[in-house]
C-alpha cells in the first residue's frame, strides 16, 4: 500500500523547533505505518493527529490552551475526500483524543439511527463525552490530567499580564496558535484532512473554534481529475468568518497554478476580506495536498501569514518523515503578508 502523509504544529512564533521536530516525526510516522498496513487516509489522519494530541508541546489534547476559567475544552473535526462526510466535536474536557471522536461522528454520517433521526454532524459538551464513552474512547478521570506543566505557565503568564493590564497597554496578544492538523492521500487516491485544538489561551468558555466548524477548520475533496485536502490554523474566529479551509480548496479544483492560487485565496478572501474590516493583523496558515490519482503525482503546499509554521511530511517511499519550519521573510510583516512554498512527491501507480 502506498500514501503521503503531512502535519503541522500551528503557525505563530517557533520557540523550540525541536520539540515540533520530534512529535512531527511520529506522528508521520505512525499515519505512513497505518497506510502501509491497509488502511485508508482517513486512517492515517487520524492516527497521525492523535499522536500530535499525545504530545504536550501541542494546542490539542493533552497540553491544551487553558480557557479564562482555567478549563480544557477541545474541538477537532475530520473530513473525507471521497465520501465528502464530516465530523467534529467541541467543548470536550475528558476525552483524551478528540480525534477519535470527531472520527466516528464523521463515519456515522453515512448510516441512519433509530426511528429514522439523522445523525450529527458536530457534537458538544455533556453530550460528546457521553457518546465517546459509549463507543469506548478513553476519558479521563479529572479534566486536570488534561493540563500540561507547559499549559499552565501559559495560562499563568497571560492571566498576570491581562490582571496587570499589560496586554492592553503594551498591544500584547495571546501568541500561541499550535493547533495541529493533518492531511493525507491514499493509494487509491482518496484525500482526507482533519484538525484539533484546544482553541486560543484565554478564551471564553463554551466558544466553538474553526477545528470544529465546517468548512473553516479542515476540507477534503475527490474531485475528478485532482483530489485536494488542507487544513487550517490561525486565529479561529476569522477563520471561521471566512470558512478559509473551503474556499482553498474550492480554488485550488480548476487552478492553472496551486501557488498562484494560494496566493490569492489567502490575499482576497483572508487578508482582504470584506468580513475581517479590522486593523490587527491576520494570523493564519494553512496545510494543503494536491493530488493526480492519473499520474499519481501530487503537491504539498504550506502557507501563512505567521512569522513561523512547522510541517513534517512522508511518503511510503521515504527511508524517515522529513521536517521544516517555513519562516516569513525578515522584511515582511506578520499578519499582513502571506508565504506559499511546497514540495512535489510521487505516488507509485
Amino acid at each position: 500500500m502506498v500514501g503521503f502523509v503531512a502535519v503541522h504544529t500551528g503557525v505563530g512564533n517557533c520557540i523550540n523547533e525541536l520539540h515540533y521536530r520530534n512529535v512531527s516525526r511520529d506522528a508521520c510516522t505512525a499515519g505512513i505505518e497505518t497506510v502501509r498496513n491497509g488502511g485508508s487516509a482517513l486512517d492515517a489522519c487520524e492516527v497521525a493527529i492523535t499522536h500530535l494530541e499525545n504530545s504536550p508541546v501541542t494546542n490539542a489534547g493533552f497540553g491544551s490552551n487553558l480557557t479564562w476559567d482555567r478549563t480544557v475544552e477541545c474541538d477537532a473535526s475530520i473530513m473525507d475526500g471521497q465520501t465528502l462526510n464530516f465530523g467534529a466535536c467541541t467543548n470536550v474536557s475528558d476525552v483524551k483524543n478528540p480525534i477519535k471522536l470527531a472520527r466516528f461522528i464523521c463515519d456515522l454520517q453515512s448510516k441512519t439511527l433509530a426511528h429514522g433521526r439523522v445523525p450529527p454532524m458536530v457534537v458538544s459538551g455533556e453530550g460528546a463525552s457521553k457518546i465517546a464513552k459509549e463507543m469506548g474512547l478513553h476519558l479521563v478521570d479529572d479534566p486536570e490530567e488534561l493540563i500540561s506543566e507547559k499549559a499552565l505557565n501559559c495560562f499563568n503568564h497571560y492571566k498576570d499580564l491581562v490582571n496587570s493590564k499589560a496586554m492592553a497597554k503594551n498591544g500584547t496578544h495571546c501568541s500561541p496558535l499550535d493547533t495541529v492538523g493533518a492531511v493525507c492521500v491514499d493509494g487509491d487516491g482518496n484525500v482526507a484532512a482533519g484538525c484539533s485544538s484546544g482553541g486560543i489561551i484565554l478564551k471564553t468558555s463554551g466558544r466553538v473554534g474553526q477545528a470544529a466548524t465546517y468548512g473553516a477548520g479542515c476540507w477534503a475533496v475527490n474531485d475528478t481529475d485532482r483530489c485536494i485536502a488542507t487544513c487550517t490554523t490561525g486565529m479561529g474566529e476569522y477563520l471561521m468568518k471566512t470558512l478559509l479551509a473551503r474556499e482553498i480548496v474550492n480554488d485550488l479544483i480548476h487552478c492553472q497554478c496551486p501557488v498562484t492560487s494560494l496566493n490569492k485565496t489567502f490575499k482576497e478572501k483572508f487578508l482582504d476580506s470584506p468580513y475581517l474590516k479590522t486593523p490587527e493583523p491576520l494570523y493564519a496558515g494553512a496545510l494543503t495536498i494536491l493530488y493526480d490519482p492519473t499520474s499519481g503525482t501530487g503537491d504539498l503546499l504550506w502557507s501563512h501569514t505567521t512569522a513561523a509554521m512547522c510541517i513534517g511530511y512522508m511518503g511510503t517511499s521515504f527511508r524517515k518523515p522529513k521536517f521544516l519550519c517555513s519562516e516569513l521573510p525578515s522584511n515582511c510583516k506578520s499578519g499582513r503578508t502571506t508565504v506559499v512554498s511546497g514540495k512535489q512527491f510521487t505516488l507509485p501507480t
